[in-house]
């Protein structure tokens, strides 16, 4: 076998993987979920953070397959280390409730400050209040401010209504 039959089988399964996501992608936003999972099972088996983020949501809800607290964790776990955004922020979400894993305050806070990071206006908010509450971090007003004024400048409407108030108050 030729490197270049190598090359070219490998951008022929390239793009098919590009083809099997986009359809999942589709088959997820249309609401058939036992045909998104079909196509997003493999594609995250191979490490794709899109389709694990996905996946993640389904097992979480038991969209197209019965609710699987620990799937929904692993999947969620797995696009969220590659750095994917959405993913960084749902993780937070379950360890600040208490779903499909411990609750725990201070893992929610690192991975929505991960999330917040990159720009995730929702993850914003949602570090600012824990910063204002001092949850799962100590409470500091500055910090929650710097996190309310991110999102705010986004035209997030909670963010901007949660520095208000504590600008009202004399904070941040």
């Amino acid at each position: 076998e030729s490197p270049a039959t190598s090359t070219l089988e490998l951008v022929q399964m390239s793009e098919q993987a590009a083809m099997d996501l986009s359809s999942g992608i589709a088959a997820f936003e249309a609401k058939h979920f036992s045909r998104a999972m079909q196509l997003l099972s493999p594609l995250a088996e191979a490490g794709d953070a899109d389709a694990q983020h996905r996946l993640a949501i389904m097992y979480q809800n038991g969209l197209g397959c019965a609710r699987n607290d620990e799937f929904a964790e692993k999947w969620m776990r797995a696009a969220a280390e590659q750095g994917h955004a959405l993913a960084q922020h749902g993780l937070g979400f379950m360890y600040l409730e208490g779903e499909c894993v411990a609750q725990d305050s201070a893992q929610a806070a690192k991975w929505f400050r991960l999330a917040a990071e990159q720009g995730l206006a929702g993850s914003q908010t949602t570090l600012a209040m824990m910063y204002e509450q001092g949850n799962g971090v100590p409470q500091d007003a500055e910090e929650a401010a710097k996190w309310y004024r991110k999102a705010a400048d986004q035209g997030l409407v909670n963010a901007q209504f949660g520095l208000g108030i504590m600008y009202a108050n004399g904070e941040g």
